[in-house]
């Protein structure tokens, strides 16, 4: 029995076009004639639209739509891909044809019979745009702005985003895989400035997941964020410089897994450990990370931004032990890096877009918990630092050398939290951090649906996550207010 996305899916990106299964198979004939050994085909549909308020006044509203296809033929290799904003018979067949140019070989691939991939839905086929009319989604903006500067009197500035968009999704390849995807996407941001006695410091909070607007209605999201980007905003209008050196640095939970993702996600990407430019390259097998300390990449995840019902070459998302117990188990890839490597899809192919190659990316990447309270974890350091949110970061994938900044940390003194700290920078060696997570806590959590990765050029929606860790020692830059 066809599944509804994939019958929504054949509607807009096909019938709707003049297209059908006929066309699918000729234009994949013509990607594995004297080309590629393997082709595939990946269509794409999507509607989104943003809101923006400043000072009380909604600046800005749109609405864009983004549709058209990619075709890719590989041999060995080589890769052959072209695309177009046009969704036509013509347009699918020329694409084709230069794809298989790109690669030719000097023997054909059989095209497989259709067999439908039907995975478990992660996630509603509903429009989340069309969930609030115009009126509610402007009243959103407003309330979370009330709220922010209800919540203190020295928020001066108040700027709050709405974004939602729709995607269809549909791919067929030369091994016979037809599968598609329906996916919403949702994002509420609040952004607060203060200032007291000459001093401005800035909060932020959001949060969003595959839903719609009316999540944000229900669990009252204008509130918690907007009073959450208010709290960091005056936390840090207390805050001292932070002290430098090598120190013990105790993570807190959820977004701070962002370090996790740079630091060491990357570099278990296949495409990366293929091309031996990951740390991690020849690897499998060897502990990796202190006992206790366990990675996954879960794309299985319902409601999660960075989760898919299936990737965008039609393979099933899958929960990929990549660390356990401090033993690197196994890497992510997508279906050209596997077949290349031998080794098993883990659902793992992501694109930004039909105008891009799929290549090995994360999903939800995070640490697994362990037994250690988190309580007892800052009890245990005697003088340390405690980082709780992140901001932006730099990572080199080869050496596994990384930079990060917090927004939010704390000074540790005998075993307590003490004064916020200003401009602490943690910086250190991916892999080899792993090896100093001394305690794990039991608090796993995951962060509240930011995330965006960025790529050789693409972005795509992931997730983070992790418990309380104790890391023994780390360089802290510090720097003078």
């Amino acid at each position: 029995m066809m599944s509804q996305a994939l019958a929504t899916a054949q509607q807009k990106l096909l019938f709707a076009s003049g297209l059908d299964d006929n066309s699918l198979s000729k234009a994949l004939a013509m990607l594995t004639r004297g080309g590629g050994c393997h082709g595939d085909l990946y269509f794409q549909s999507a509607r989104s639209e943003s809101w923006s308020l400043e000072d009380g006044l909604v600046k800005e509203a749109g609405v864009q739509l983004h549709q058209g296809l990619g075709a890719r033929a590989n041999h060995g290799e080589k890769t052959g891909f072209a695309y177009s904003d046009d969704i036509v018979l013509p347009a699918l067949l020329e694409a084709s044809r230069m794809a298989s140019r790109i690669v030719r070989s000097s023997s054909d691939h059989r095209i497989h019979p259709w067999c439908v991939n039907d995975s478990k839905r992660l996630y509603p086929d509903t429009n989340p745009t069309s969930t609030l009319d115009n009126a509610a989604k402007m009243s959103l903006l407003t309330e979370a702005d009330a709220i922010a500067r209800a919540a203190d009197p020295r928020v001066q500035q108040v700027f709050v985003s709405l974004a939602g968009s729709q995607e269809a999704i549909l791919v067929a390849n030369s091994d016979g895989v037809l599968a598609a995807d329906i996916r919403p996407l949702v994002r509420l941001n609040v952004s607060v400035i203060v200032e007291s006695k000459n001093r401005r410091e800035q909060g932020f909070a959001g949060a969003g997941g595959r839903w719609d607007y009316q999540g944000f209605i229900d669990d009252h999201y204008a509130e918690k964020l907007a009073k959450e980007a208010v709290r960091q905003a005056t936390v840090n209008l207390e805050a001292v410089p932070a002290p430098a050196g090598e120190q013990v640095v105790v993570l807190g939970p959820g977004w701070p897994g962002v370090l996790l993702h740079e630091a060491i996600g990357h570099g278990l990407e296949g495409d990366f450990v293929r091309q031996q430019t990951s740390a991690f390259t020849g690897r499998i097998g060897e502990r990796v990370a202190n006992p206790g300390v366990t990675v996954v990449d879960d794309g299985t995840l319902p409601g999660r931004r960075g989760s898919l019902s299936i990737d965008d070459e039609g393979t099933p998302s899958t929960c990929t032990t990549l660390i356990e117990d401090g033993i690197l188990k196994q890497f992510m890839q997508d279906k050209h890096n596997a077949r290349l490597m031998g080794v098993a899809l883990t659902g793992n192919g992501r694109r930004q877009s039909y105008a891009h190659l799929p290549m090995p990316r994360m999903t939800n990447t995070y640490m697994l918990a362990g037994e250690h309270d988190p309580e007892d974890i800052i009890a245990s350091v005697e003088r340390g630092i405690y980082a709780v949110n992140f901001g932006g970061g730099q990572v080199d994938i080869t050496s596994g050398k990384f930079v990060f900044s917090t927004s939010e940390a704390y000074a540790i003194e005998h075993g307590k939290i003490a004064q916020p700290l200003k401009g602490a920078t943690l910086i250190g060696h991916g892999p080899d951090v792993l090896t100093r997570v001394s305690m794990v806590g039991n608090d796993l959590a995951l962060d509240d649906g930011v995330g965006t990765c960025g790529k050789e050029g693409q972005t795509v929606p992931v997730g983070v996550g992790q418990p309380t860790l104790r890391i023994d020692r780390l360089t802290v830059g510090g720097t003078q207010m």
